[in-house]
């Protein structure tokens, strides 16, 4: 016959000991910005400063995923200043902004009528290299459904 493995109880397990309690870890905000109504992606200070970006190097290489038609989050990987594709990190009053209208425009992103919002995740992207992906969120509410009810037909309420 072959042997069960048997897992055996301890004296601590029976008895009402008072269970440690977990220290609970404070987490971090999430890092977000929004898209202007100008077409620009916006970080405000706050934002800059909880990713650690260098303002002296304020060149990135923005994309998104391929084969998408739809934007749904943007990638940003910074570059140095020998790339001829990188996009400028501009200073304003109380944020930095990167002006992409044409192509969010192109994206399906109608940032003129509809407020957008995201947030930002660093990933590593290759030697050593941290990107950034930005999230979009969309901030107004989903329509209402107006099609034909499927299913079984509901009780009227005077009915329950």
């Amino acid at each position: 016959m072959k042997a069960k493995q048997i897992r055996f109880f301890s004296l601590d397990e029976n008895s009402e000991a008072k269970k440690q309690k977990k220290k609970s870890t404070a987490k971090a905000a999430p890092v977000t910005g929004y898209i202007s109504s100008a077409g620009k992606v916006v970080f405000p200070d706050k934002s800059i400063a909880q990713l650690g970006l260098d303002p002296s190097n304020n060149l990135f290489q923005v994309g998104t995923q391929e084969g998408k038609r739809k934007i749904k989050s943007l990638y940003l990987i910074p570059s140095t200043s020998e790339n001829q594709e990188a996009f400028e990190l501009e200073k304003a009053a109380k944020s930095h902004s990167i002006s992409l209208p044409f192509i969010l425009q192109k994206g399906g992103i109608d940032f003129a009528n509809v407020k957008y919002t995201f947030t930002v995740k660093p990933f590593d992207y290759d030697n050593d290299v941290v990107g950034y992906e930005l999230k979009l969120t969309n901030d107004s509410p989903k329509p209402e459904y107006t099609g034909k009810p499927r299913g079984r037909k509901r009780l009227t309420p005077a009915a329950e």
